[in-house]
C-alpha cells in the first residue's frame, strides 16, 4: 500500500519551494517566467569564500567525517562572531552547525518538544517553523502581528497567548516575510513578559542579519537575564550569499546544543566538511561584499517600493530589512477574468504565474491570507520588468 505516515500527510509542503517547481518546469517548457518566489540572493558567493574552499581541497586534509556539531575553529570563530557583533556569550561548546539555519532550527525542535507542547508563533512566519513543530509532535500558537504595526506581534499579544503548555516562542527579525525588524525597544517589551515564565525557550532566527536598513541589529539574547534561555539562529545563506553551501548554526544553553548535537548525530552527522571551511573564510574574512550585496537590496526596495504603489489594490509597507515585500492583495479577491475567478490570494498567484509569467507565494502559508510575498534578491530589469507584467495582468480582473 503506498500510504505516507500520518506524520507525512499532515504537514502541508512548502510552499515556497512547491512555487519555485512551478516556476522551473515552465522555464523547462521554454516559458519566460520571472522567479520572485524564493527567497535567494541573486549574487554568487564572495571570492574569498571560494577561495577557502578551495584551498581546503588542495591542502587534502578535509575529506573525512567533521564532528557531528562543527570543526572546533568554526566553532570558536562563531563564538567570537556573536560576542564581538551581537554581544551573546556562547563558548564554542554552545554551537552547533548544521546543515543550513532551517536543520538548526529542526533540531531545536526535536529536541525541546514533547507531544501537546506549545511553541507561540510571530506570524506572519516563515513557513517552515509551523511543520517543523508539527513534526515535533508540538502544537503552533499562531499570535497575528497587523499590517498596521508593520506585522510585528507586540508583548501585549505575547502575554494573552502564553499558556501552562507554552514551551517555546518563535520570531525572525528582520522577518521573513515582510521584512520587519524588532528594534531594541520592542525586544525588551517582549523581554519583560519573557521573564515573568522563565521555563519558556526563545528561539531567535536572525539568518537575515546583514540585511537590515533600520540600523544596528539587536538579538534578544543580549538583553539582561534572557541569553540563558535564548537558542539564536543564524548562519551563511543570505548575508554571504551561500544557500548553496548549507551552512547554518545555533548558539544554545549548553543542555540544548548538548541536545541538537544528539540529534543530528542520528540523521545527518555532521556538515559538509569543505562548505565548513569556506564558512570560516567568510567569517574570517573582509565583509565588504556583504555589506554591497546590502546596499544593492536597499536600493532594489526602494524601487519595488515605488512600482508595487501603483498597482492599484496593492497595501504596501516600507519593510526595514530581508528582501521581502508582503503586501496586502486582498482587493483583488473575488475578482475574475475570462472565466477565471480569483477565490483566494493562492488563485491570484496561480493566475500571476499563468498570466503575467512571474512567480509569487502566498501569503496564507506564512499565516496571512490577504498577503503575497514578494522577493527582490533579483536584478532591477527583472523587477522592474515582472511589476509591469504583473500590473498589466491585474488590470484585467474585473
Amino acid at each position: 500500500m503506498e500510504q505516507p505516515s500520518k506524520r507525512i500527510t499532515s504537514i502541508p509542503e512548502s510552499a515556497t519551494l512547491a512555487m519555485t517547481a512551478k516556476a522551473r518546469e515552465m522555464k523547462e517548457n521554454g516559458i519566460d517566467v520571472i522567479s520572485l518566489s524564493i527567497g535567494e540572493p541573486d549574487f554568487k558567493t564572495p571570492k574569498h569564500i571560494q577561495q577557502g574552499a578551495i584551498d581546503a581541497i588542495n591542502e587534502g586534509k578535509y575529506f573525512a567525517y567533521p564532528p557531528v556539531n562543527g570543526y572546533l575553529d568554526l566553532r570558536k570563530a562563531i563564538s567570537e562572531k556573536l560576542k564581538r557583533d551581537n554581544n551573546l556569550d556562547y563558548s564554542p561548546n554552545q554551537i552547533v552547525v548544521s546543515n543550513g539555519a532551517k536543520q538548526s532550527i529542526a533540531n531545536v525542535f526535536m529536541s525541546i518538544l514533547d507531544p501537546g507542547d506549545e511553541v507561540i508563533v510571530f506570524t506572519p512566519y516563515w513557513v517552515s517553523y509551523s511543520a517543523m513543530i508539527m513534526l515535533a509532535e508540538g502544537s503552533p500558537v499562531f499570535v497575528n502581528g497587523t499590517f498596521e504595526n508593520d506585522f510585528k506581534v507586540t508583548a501585549d499579544q505575547l502575554e494573552a497567548a502564553i499558556t501552562d503548555k507554552t514551551k517555546a516562542v518563535i520570531f525572525s527579525s528582520p522577518c521573513n516575510p515582510t521584512g520587519s525588524v524588532f528594534t531594541k525597544d520592542d525586544l525588551e517589551k517582549i523581554a519583560v513578559v519573557l521573564r515573568q515564565h522563565s521555563d519558556i525557550i526563545v528561539i531567535a532566527d536572525e539568518i537575515y542579519e546583514h540585511i537590515n536598513f533600520s540600523g544596528k541589529h539587536v538579538s534578544i539574547g543580549s538583553l539582561d537575564g534572557m541569553l540563558d534561555r535564548t537558542v539564536t539562529v543564524n548562519g551563511f545563506s543570505k548575508g554571504y550569499a551561500m544557500t548553496g553551501w548549507r551552512v547554518g548554526y545555533i548558539g544554545a544553553p549548553t543542555w540544548i546544543a548538548k541536545a541538537a548535537n544528539k540529534m543530528q548525530g542520528q540523521y545527518t552527522s555532521g556538515n559538509s566538511s569543505i562548505s565548513q571551511r569556506a564558512a570560516l573564510a567568510a567569517l574570517n574574512g573582509p565583509l565588504d561584499a556583504t555589506a554591497e550585496m546590502a546596499e544593492a537590496y536597499k536600493s532594489r526596495r526602494q524601487l519595488v517600493y515605488d512600482l508595487l504603489r501603483e498597482i492599484p489594490g496593492f497595501e504596501v509597507n516600507m519593510p526595514e530589512g530581508a528582501f521581502y515585500f508582503f503586501p496586502d492583495v486582498s482587493h483583488y479577491v473575488g475578482k475574475s477574468y475570462n472565466g477565471t475567478t480569483i477565490n483566494s490570494v493562492g488563485d491570484l498567484c496561480l493566475f500571476l504565474l499563468e498570466d503575467a509569467h512571474v512567480s509569487l507565494v502566498t501569503g496564507e502559508a506564512f499565516g496571512d491570507p490577504d498577503c503575497l510575498r514578494l522577493s527582490y534578491a533579483a536584478s532591477e530589469e527583472d523587477l522592474k520588468t515582472a511589476i509591469a507584467n504583473m500590473k498589466e495582468s491585474l488590470a484585467k480582473l474585473s
